[in-house]
């Protein structure tokens, strides 16, 4: 049984509490991890702070940095099948998604800003020419500092990659949390980062309770910077924990998205897609398009390919490249899945398919659910409203393109969303109406680490990805140099004697 301690100041150690890691698809025991103390929080942060404000990290060279992020890429890649099989047996995602979306897209972002980060950082000379002064200024961008960076159990690597490889590029040291569901493959990350000689204390990883852990990394005054992926609820501790003293904040906070279905979309891939935008990780996506609208002229036509395709889908063992879907990642999040699911029975929406614990005896000990599809459901139902994190969709008709994104924005949240038309510049007006921060048109869950993504409303503020959310982890410094010539600064006329 491996063993997995806390990575502090750059070793691997030990901790009073541990937790029995499981594989979702058996409920076996694949690991034992150690769990962060508050003890060993406060150790980790002031390691972090330590290698920013005394170590060689900020002392190296630009390209230094960009040629450990470049090994540490090329690392992940060289390990990429055992990563992705940790990672299945973790998360309980099947080894098809592991294998080709959430490895080689982890040492992606790395390489991407890896080969940016001069051009992100370079400053920029402005003259500048007013009545009363003449002047050069300097605006520099440098790293915050420390940043403590949270994440999420449904995309443990990919998350804290994207996260990790902003704020080291940046030049920024970081306290990685990640969630004591689906530790391993983070701490295989800091492993990592310690082979390709990171600078001890640069990378701290620490598992453990956000009650007590998070608690103290985001309240702590030697942290400048949080980024954080996670529910709602957490989300908002998160912000009552950081008044504590004043820092930076990214927050992700979830979704409930909507993809709009036109009369005019290409109906195979309209579906298809849709099957995708839901029933990916099970579910388990911020962006999962769970209400999916569709307009009434073709309502039952896509409802009845939707469910004969989603019928099809085959559920099974993580391991097993043939798995579609697999297990949910606990057996409190198919509990808490199987709660809606009654909820929506009790509410009178009919059950089009799914709705049920697989009967297979091979699929028993893990926690697997059938995928799940509901129609009927009201604008102010639970199922239509609450972020459900399962693989459970609802179908609704709609009668015009205007009652359309009254349906879509009729939501607390507003992260992400889908547009299906043949007509692509109809679609691109009428994402203009929709409150989303990343919309899609005719595709789904297309990420670029070119570009911004982040969400409005009780989705959270700020951006991850792209020059944009690269700026985040960095602050403007304003250097200003006075270039008079002929005659001294209008400043040393005021008190002049």
């Amino acid at each position: 049984m491996k063993k997995y301690g806390l990575l502090i100041n750059g070793q691997f150690k030990d901790s009073k509490h541990k937790k029995n890691i499981i594989n979702p698809s058996n409920g076996e025991t694949i690991a034992v991890a150690c769990m962060a103390s508050a003890k060993d929080a406060k150790l980790a942060v002031e390691s972090a702070r330590n290698a920013f404000d005394k170590g060689p990290w900020k002392d190296m060279s630009l390209l230094e940095r960009k040629n450990l992020l470049l090994k540490l890429s090329q690392t992940i890649l060289s390990k990429a099948k055992e990563l992705a099989e940790l990672e299945s047996l973790n998360s309980g995602k099947p080894i098809k998604e592991t294998t080709f979306m959430d490895i080689p897209s982890s040492a992606a972002t790395f390489e991407y800003f890896a080969n940016n980060l001069e051009k992100y950082l370079t400053g920029k000379i402005q003259d500048i020419q007013s009545k009363i002064a003449k002047v050069k200024a300097n605006l520099l961008r440098e790293p915050r500092g420390v940043v403590g960076l949270i994440i999420p159990w449904n995309y443990p690597l990919l998350i804290a990659s994207w996260k990790m490889a902003q704020a080291l590029a940046a030049g920024n040291t970081v306290i990685l949390k990640p969630s004591s569901l689906t530790p391993l493959t983070a701490l295989e990350l800091g492993r990592i980062a310690d082979e390709v000689g990171v600078p001890k204390g640069v990378i701290n990883v620490i598992p453990g309770p956000g009650e007590e852990v998070g608690k103290i990394i985001c309240s702590s005054d030697l942290v400048d910077m949080i980024s954080f992926t996670g529910s709602n609820a957490v989300g908002k501790k998160i912000l009552e924990y950081s008044t504590k003293s004043v820092k930076k904040l990214i927050m992700e906070l979830g979704g409930k998205s909507a993809s709009i279905i036109l009369k005019d979309a290409d109906l195979e891939a309209a579906v298809n897609s849709s099957l995708c935008s839901i029933f990916l990780n099970q579910g388990q996506m911020c962006t999962a398009t769970s209400r999916i609208l569709i307009d009434q002229i073709i309502y039952d036509n896509f409802r009845d390919q939707f469910v004969e395709k989603t019928k099809k889908i085959k559920i099974g063992d993580c391991l097993d490249f043939q798995s579609q879907i697999g297990p949910l990642a606990s057996r409190f999040q198919r509990d808490r899945v199987i709660s809606y699911v009654d909820k929506a029975q009790r509410e009178g929406l009919r059950l089009l398919c799914g709705g049920r614990i697989p009967q297979d005896e091979a699929l028993k000990k893990g926690f697997f659910f059938e995928p799940t599809v509901f129609e009927g459901a009201k604008p102010d139902s639970a199922i239509f409203q609450e972020e459900i994190f399962g693989p459970v969709a609802t179908l609704s008709k709609f009668s015009s393109p205007q009652e359309a994104i009254v349906l879509a924005n009729n939501s607390s949240f507003a992260l992400a969303a889908c547009i299906w038309s043949k007509d692509v510049s109809k679609a691109e007006k009428l994402a203009e109406k929709v409150s989303s921060g990343t919309i899609w048109i005719n595709t789904y869950g297309m990420f670029f680490n070119e570009l911004p993504y982040g969400g409005f409303k009780q989705s959270g503020f700020g951006k991850e990805l792209g020059y944009q959310g690269f700026l985040e982890y960095t602050r403007l410094k304003n250097i200003i140099s006075d270039q008079s010539t002929d005659s001294k600064p209008l400043a040393n006329y005021w008190y002049g004697f």
